[in-house]
């Protein structure tokens, strides 16, 4: 009774430290309204492929096009990542989102009622369309350590990580429903409508917060008028980040396609909404516990920790073991979940401490770009493993793709161990760095 009793109470003690750790989070001023704002812009992202693919596929009777069509807005989507992100570096992220949210609209509106004939104006229409994407997350993620510092920096990204796999639970859902009530141009017409009320949002958000203009980083713009601009690109932990990144999402990506295969065989597609959306259950729940914990987040234990859940899903799956019902893996799947909105958060959060301040929305460009690619290029990769190998060995290749990210952040630095990107760039601009130095985040 005793150890119930002291069980039960760390239980609460520990719930009482993350909700508090959220409680001074959102107390921050503006905080909470661009997050849910810059969620809101992008909620149409995960339920645009269903609704395009469904579309494309009515037109043409063929899933090739309807691939084709989507991979043109992801290719639009990550070929301009960071060119925005330089544009937002200079200010104006308020117009900058504007203006992606009216021609977004306009290209799926367009899309919608484009008629069946003229099918294949969709492609470069999709390409075009994509390249007005939202640029809500590299914004918001830019914007992050200018208005938190220390454990409230950290627990920002977990939160961002966190929430956005709601987005990735109800927007499929809700495409996939009015899909089947209503029809796929009515699915991309709403979707287009949600994306420009969400982009108003987000731009009133920015503005009230008055945080439109470039980033204040006291003497850096010396910096910047005596050095050449250095690409990011030849930044080696940056380039790091950007390259593990990639091989995360490519593996988080390669999951989602094996499960889609695992349902296909059994030909039961009902049960790939309760697997995928388990697993983005446990992402919510783990990130939300990863956002309340004291200290800096170890960035290669916790790209350790997702390797490791994948390894943990192979001996469960095809051809290795034929379970009953695939509903079995559903508590492995969701403690699996647990470890990936962590392992974003860490390193998005490295990334905001390393880049330079007044390239963060560049950066974070470079990062959707890094995450667009992976995900484009999971596909043929871990469907050539189902084909090989079965479901088994494409959820075993994404784990040794995830496995090579995590050994790829052993070149990171540590927090505080030598001059970030931005410190290293005042030094060449100013020729001191002392301890009357501003600190990073001074106005």
């Amino acid at each position: 009774m005793m150890q119930s009793t002291s069980r039960l109470s760390r239980t609460n003690c520990i719930i009482g430290r993350v909700l508090a750790n959220y409680r001074r989070l959102f107390a921050v001023p503006h905080v909470l309204s661009l997050l849910c704002w810059s969620l809101a812009a992008r909620f149409y992202t995960p339920g645009l492929m269903i609704a395009v693919t469904f579309l494309v596929e009515e037109w043409t009777g063929s899933y090739t096009f309807a691939g084709l069509v989507s991979g043109a807005f992801t290719l639009g989507m990550a070929l301009v990542g960071p060119l925005r992100g330089r544009m937002a570096d200079r200010g104006g992220t308020d117009r900058l989102v504007l203006l992606c949210g009216v021609v977004f609209w306009v290209g799926l509106t367009v899309l919608a009622l484009l008629p069946a004939s003229l099918w294949w104006v969709a492609v470069p229409l999709a390409l075009s369309t994509g390249l007005f994407g939202t640029p809500a997350n590299q914004v918001v993620r830019a914007l992050w350590p200018r208005l938190t510092q220390g454990q409230e920096r950290q627990a920002i990204y977990a939160a961002e990580a966190t929430t956005q796999e709601l987005l990735f639970i109800f927007s499929p859902i809700l495409t996939a429903g009015v899909v089947a009530l209503a029809g796929p141009r009515q699915a991309l017409l709403m979707l287009s409508v949600l994306s420009l009320v969400g982009a108003l949002g987000f731009t009133h958000a920015l503005r009230r917060a008055d945080v439109t203009g470039p980033t204040p980083v006291g003497d850096q713009a010396t910096g910047r008028s005596q050095q050449p601009r250095r690409s990011l690109l030849r930044m080696p932990a940056l380039l790091v980040l950007f390259l593990m990144s990639f091989l995360t999402v490519g593996g988080i990506i390669g999951v989602d396609l094996a499960i889609v295969a695992w349902a296909n065989e059994l030909n039961t597609p009902q049960y790939v909404m309760v697997l995928a959306s388990v697993w983005a259950l446990g992402s919510l729940v783990g990130g939300m516990i990863a956002g309340g914990l004291r200290g800096t987040p170890h960035l290669f234990r916790r790209s350790v920790g997702a390797a490791l859940g994948l390894f943990a899903l192979v001996p469960f799956l095809p051809p290795i073991t034929h379970l009953p019902s695939p509903l079995l893996i559903t508590p492995l799947l969701f403690l699996s979940g647990m470890t990936l909105a962590p392992t974003l958060a860490a390193s998005m959060g490295r990334l905001g401490d390393l880049a330079p301040a007044h390239r963060r929305a560049e950066a974070f460009g470079w990062l959707a770009t890094a995450l667009g690619t992976g995900g484009a290029l999971a596909g043929p990769l871990i469907g050539a493993l189902l084909d090989g190998f079965g479901v088994a060995g494409g959820v075993g290749g994404a784990a040794l793709v995830v496995s090579v990210g995590a050994l790829l952040t052993l070149l990171v630095p540590a927090p505080g161990k030598g001059p970030t990107a931005e410190e290293g760039t005042r030094a060449q601009g100013t020729g001191t760095q002392g301890p009357g130095a501003q600190p990073r985040n001074a106005p």
